[in-house]
């Protein structure tokens, strides 16, 4: 027998280590494919079809973050924002002249950062979970709200505490 054949007990262990792999990798992709794809990386920069939220910068001191709210997104009634700070972000909407809604910006499913929004809803741009301006779930993968925080409007400063 030349020293490049193989046995038939040597081609036979190939071929079930090479499909022992197959199947172990399509078992994994499955897997992966039914949470989305198995990344809290966003598949797009903020989700199917919605458009990336304007960011307004707030100052964090504390548990209370403070925004300035003229000349900024949130300076009209009906307007959505993501306020940055140094501590996290947060989800605003101003439902009202002198009301705003505050929420975590954490998607309820898998911590993604919600970063879009289309009409009035907030979209994750990891597996496509839509909240409402008050942070109830519209479509999952989430099942729980968004947390909510208490707000302030005065002087046209928005105070938000966690």
């Amino acid at each position: 027998m030349d020293s490049n054949e193989q046995t038939r007990r040597q081609f036979c262990a190939r071929t079930c280590q090479v499909a022992s792999v197959l199947a172990l990798g399509s078992a994994l992709a499955a897997t992966l494919e039914s949470c989305g794809g198995g990344s809290s990386s966003p598949t797009s920069p903020s989700g199917g079809g919605a458009s990336a939220l304007p960011t307004v910068s707030g100052t964090l001191a504390g548990s209370t973050i403070t925004v300035a709210v003229t000349g900024t997104a949130l300076a009209t009634t009906g307007a959505l924002a993501l306020v940055t700070t140094s501590g996290g972000d947060v989800l605003v909407a101003r439902t009202a002249a002198d009301t705003f809604v505050a929420l975590s910006a954490g998607c309820t499913h898998q911590a993604c950062e919600i970063t879009g929004y289309s009409g009035q809803t907030y979209v994750c741009p990891c597996h496509g979970s839509r909240f409402d301006t008050s942070g109830r779930v519209v479509n999952g993968p989430a099942v729980s709200p968004l947390r909510q925080f208490q707000t302030q409007f005065a002087n046209d400063v928005l105070s938000i505490t966690a």
